[in-house]
């Protein structure tokens, strides 16, 4: 049982805290790297401290954001090239710099990121609010979600011509956000997976308040072609939460937990992607013959959607969890993607249910000519087909 010990000050301190801080972070980092984590993949992660510069980011009693952030940043990298190997970790910064917010993804898609991480500090009108939450791309649910949103969208404000940049994009105004509402990622449940093993780290590892994951349309993740999260760790206005962000300690768990986020999501990845090359390697053959014959023909074809995006995403196994037999369908200006191509419904219903641990919401479309038929369209004319026969 741990106990309290206090100072002339009055500060109570934890003996737990040092015990916990030499098991959580020293102890597994010395095994990790000497087991060494081994992804085969030559893997990036991006990570993005936020603000910079000449924006401070959100102010507390005695700290600004854009250090926490930073330094938050530097030991999750760190940590992270430490202990998983063939990964490479680039940081939008590493000092005090300013980057913009418009070339902060655009710093991850050039270097085809297999990962983009934003990290920030919270900020509330009260000082009782406390905890860290993890953002995805979308539409905010509440107005809480959106004054995130806004607040860390606002530093664009900052920039000359930020209307043209941004695409007449006003952070301040509710109703630019209504184009948040109209985007599905190609990479969303992705990005939802990571958020949510961050926030369990930070749950069940560092004992910090869980605000969930949530969804808000923030501009550095709407324009990144990854899965993408952004981590407010706390809220920097709140007196308890302000003094842990700033000490090593909390930085030090704080990075740790992310790392460990990361880690778990690449090792559930690898062990997905393995089962759908094993299952893909069975009958790729006869799988491969069945798509280039589909495709050039006329006939009904059935397939399996996984996933739409308004923006084209390149077809490669990496992209689309391991499956090698993808294919893409243009219709009503979005990109959808499917798995397989069968001459038999039931083959496709099959199908999907054998991917349906990578991609469970996957369902069965009907082809013709390259376009979704309406399915019980194409079931009848396939039956007439074959009764004609």
């Amino acid at each position: 049982m741990c106990t309290g010990i206090k100072n002339g000050k009055d500060h109570t301190f934890n003996i737990c805290n040092t015990i916990l801080f030499f098991l959580f972070i020293i102890i597994p980092t010395v095994s990790s790297s000497a087991n060494g984590i081994n992804n085969e993949k030559n893997r990036v992660i991006v990570i993005d401290p936020g603000h910079g510069g000449r924006d401070p980011g959100a102010l507390g009693s005695m700290s600004r954001e854009k250090d926490i952030t930073l330094a938050i940043a530097l030991k999750t990298g760190e940590y992270i090239q430490q202990n998983i190997k063939n990964v490479t970790v680039i940081y939008t910064r590493k000092d005090d710099s300013y980057v913009d917010l418009y070339d902060r993804p655009k710093i991850a898609n050039k270097a085809n990121a297999d990962l983009f991480i934003s990290i920030h500090a919270n900020w509330a009108d009260s000082k009782k609010v406390v905890g860290a939450e993890t953002y995805v791309m979308g539409h905010a649910k509440d107005q809480a979600n959106l004054e995130v949103a806004m607040n860390e969208n606002s530093v664009m404000l900052l920039e000359d011509d930020y209307s043209t940049k941004y695409e007449g994009f006003d952070p301040k105004s509710s109703e630019s956000y209504i184009m948040f509402s109209l985007t599905q990622k190609v990479f969303q449940e992705q990005s939802t997976d990571l958020a949510t093993k961050i926030q369990q780290q930070f749950r069940e590892r560092v004992n910090r308040n869980d605000r969930d994951v949530k969804q808000a349309g923030f501009w550095v993740l709407y324009h990144t072609k990854m899965p993408s999260v952004l981590v407010e760790t706390g809220f920097i206005t709140s007196p308890e939460e302000e003094k842990y962000l700033n000490s090593k300690e909390g930085q030090d768990y704080l990075a740790s937990s992310i790392f460990r986020a990361c880690k778990d999501y690449f090792n559930e990845i690898d062990s997905k992607s393995s089962i759908a090359s094993a299952r893909n390697d069975n009958s790729d053959q006869k799988t491969d013959t069945m798509a280039n014959v589909r495709l050039r023909s006329s006939d009904i074809y059935f397939m399996v959607q996984v996933t739409t995006s308004i923006s084209r995403t390149e077809i490669k196994p990496e992209n689309f969890s391991g499956l090698k037999d993808i294919s893409e369908i243009q219709a009503n200006d979005r990109f959808k993607y499917a798995a397989g191509s069968f001459e038999d419904y039931s083959e496709a219903v099959s199908y999907r249910k054998k991917i349906e641990a990578v991609y469970p919401d996957a369902f069965v479309i009907a082809v013709k000519d390259n376009k979704i038929l309406p399915l019980q369209q194409a079931l009848e004319q396939k039956r007439k087909t074959q009764k004609d026969y």
